[in-house]
């Protein structure tokens, strides 16, 4: 279907269209191209076919919740063993652009860094609309404009400040787009009054825009898929894939998605996830920062299953190792490549410090090579080569092991429900607190990925920071000196804490910011007695405005 085809079935159906109300109206020219008529047109079929089957998957997932907080546990399911059982099918054949994955860079869809990331030597880009951006209403359009202009190999940006430019190389990574997950609303944009799902728009826009100019390059168009919680998920997925080859007449599988595997529930169904999404996906990913905080937010009123600070919970844990390792079997099995997770150290200038982060990463990528990933995570260019050259280390030449099958020995529930002991105590609790204030923070006036004390925090690391404190309120733990960890404490600490920051970022920084309301809404949705799904979503009437 050409643009002028296009065009005409939006003249045909205007008046069904303006059903779909753009609620946020800027002048910017290159925000017009992106919200075109034919663009905006497009989106307004997948609403219409896609947003009302949403909003009942994400009441499926509170009965499912409710399920478990009155004590049942996730399990593999019944209705579809005949799934697992039966060993002959794959998954589609893998795009050879897609093959070799072995360091993936990720990062949010600010311009510059877009080009730096693409710059990496990393294999792929993975470009996140989700928990590396914050979703204002300028940083979800400015993120198409950059896509689009990176796609067509047209992306520059100037930093008048250090009068330095940037461009792409000849010679840049593969770029698969994030978009949000299904419980995330855009407010900028209605439907019937209600608003619509955010990762609808951001698919939309971006395949739009981009199918084209990647055809001519022998390329489909790719995504990077988050927060399922089930086969039924998938499949609603999958539904939009097919819907869209068909609107656009493109090629069954013009669509390839990587899945990430990064909910407790999904852990379950990963077999029945790939079968549902067989033409369209290509790997399925270790996202274990989500992961380690849906282990807390499923389990939450499993007062035996109480994890330890977050800063303590690594790869090693039993639960943890056996979800990599099930992953990568799952996978390899169904013809999938298996990727492993983030690490999110970045650089030190301190010399002493940098070897310790060199060996961590290190340490971190054989386990993910040794387990039989396919590739992995950083989220920092200066680390890509240190990746690179251990997983190349273990390769022996190759650019995948899809031959690997897997451990041999069982992973069942019990394993991937394990839980675990570690430390409890007021120095992991004050961190935490200011972590999650900081990124917070940042969060709502617009920035989604944020360093911190070494490491570069998103929505998923915040997420456990405050998942962590609201579970040890909830059950009323003891931390390891003996102290009570009670509202009181938390109160204390936390207001504590925000002089801690004044004194880190300075007074003027911090009078500048919104530090006083963060904190308020910490307090509030770690004392809460529900628990909230995502921090994100109470945040989000706090973000930043134009």
């Amino acid at each position: 279907m050409n643009s002028h085809d296009i065009a005409d079935r939006a003249e045909l159906s205007r008046e069904e269209s303006s059903t779909l109300e753009i609620l946020e109206k800027h002048s910017n020219p290159e925000y017009k191209a992106i919200l075109s008529k034919p663009a905006i047109e497009f989106l307004h079929q997948l609403v219409k076919n896609f947003q009302e089957r949403r909003n009942t998957l994400l009441n499926t997932r509170d009965f499912a919740q409710a399920e478990y907080d009155k004590g049942a546990l996730p399990d593999f399911r019944q209705d579809t063993q005949h799934i697992r059982e039966d060993k002959e099918w794959r998954v589609a054949d893998i795009p050879a652009q897609l093959l070799d994955r072995r360091v993936e860079i990720t990062g949010p869809i600010d311009r510059k860094m877009v080009i730096n990331a693409m710059n990496s030597g990393a294999k792929v880009f993975m470009c996140c609309f989700e928990d590396a951006s914050a979703p204002t209403w300028e940083n979800m359009i400015d993120g198409q404009v950059n896509l689009r202009d990176a796609n067509r190999g047209t992306i520059s940006y100037t930093d008048t400040a250090k009068n330095k430019h940037y461009q792409l190389n000849a010679q840049h990574t593969q770029l698969i787009a994030r978009p949000r997950g299904i419980h995330l609303p855009e407010k900028g944009i209605a439907y019937k009054g209600e608003a619509i799902a955010g990762c609808l728009m951001d698919f939309a826009l971006y395949f739009f825009h981009n199918y084209q100019s990647r055809s001519e390059k022998g390329l489909g168009v790719y995504y990077y898929i988050p927060k399922l919680e089930s086969m039924e998920e998938a499949q609603w997925w999958d539904d939009i894939f097919r819907f869209t080859e068909d609107y656009f007449n493109t090629e069954r599988g013009t669509i390839r998605a990587t899945v990430l595997i990064e909910t407790l529930p999904a852990v379950f169904q990963m077999e029945e996830i790939l079968y549902a999404m067989k033409d369209h996906i290509v790997a399925m990913n270790c996202g274990r920062w989500d992961y380690i905080f849906s282990y807390i937010k499923t389990l939450k009123n499993h007062s035996d299953r109480i994890l330890p600070d977050r800063h303590g919970i690594g790869m090693n844990q039993d639960f943890l190792n056996a979800y990599s390792q099930l992953l990568v079997r799952t996978c390899h099995t169904r013809g999938a490549l298996a990727m492993g997770g983030m690490s999110a150290f970045i650089p030190n200038k301190d010399p002493q410090k940098m070897a310790g982060v060199t060996a961590k990463v290190i340490e971190d990528k054989q386990r993910e090579v040794t387990n039989g990933h396919d590739g992995t995570w950083v989220a920092h260019p200066a680390l890509v080569d240190l990746a690179m050259s251990t997983f190349n280390k273990y390769l022996g030449g190759k650019i995948n092991q899809l031959d690997f099958e897997g451990p041999t020995h069982t992973i069942d529930a019990d394993l991937l429900l394990k839980p675990c002991t570690g430390r409890r105590d007021e120095q992991g609790v004050r961190k935490n607190i200011r972590i999650a204030l900081y990124y917070i923070e940042s969060w709502i006036q617009g920035l989604g990925c944020v360093p911190i004390y070494g490491m570069m925090e998103d929505a998923a690391t915040a997420e456990i920071s405050r998942a962590n404190i609201w579970q040890w309120i909830h059950h009323g733990i003891t931390l390891d000196d003996g102290q009570p960890f009670t509202k009181e404490r938390l109160h204390k600490w936390l207001y504590q804490e925000l002089d801690t920051i004044s004194q880190e970022v300075g007074e003027a920084r911090y009078a500048a910011g919104r530090f006083k309301e963060t904190a308020d809404l910490f307090y509030d949705l770690s004392t809460a007695k529900q628990f909230a799904n995502f921090l994100t979503l109470p945040s989000y009437p706090l973000l930043k405005r134009s």
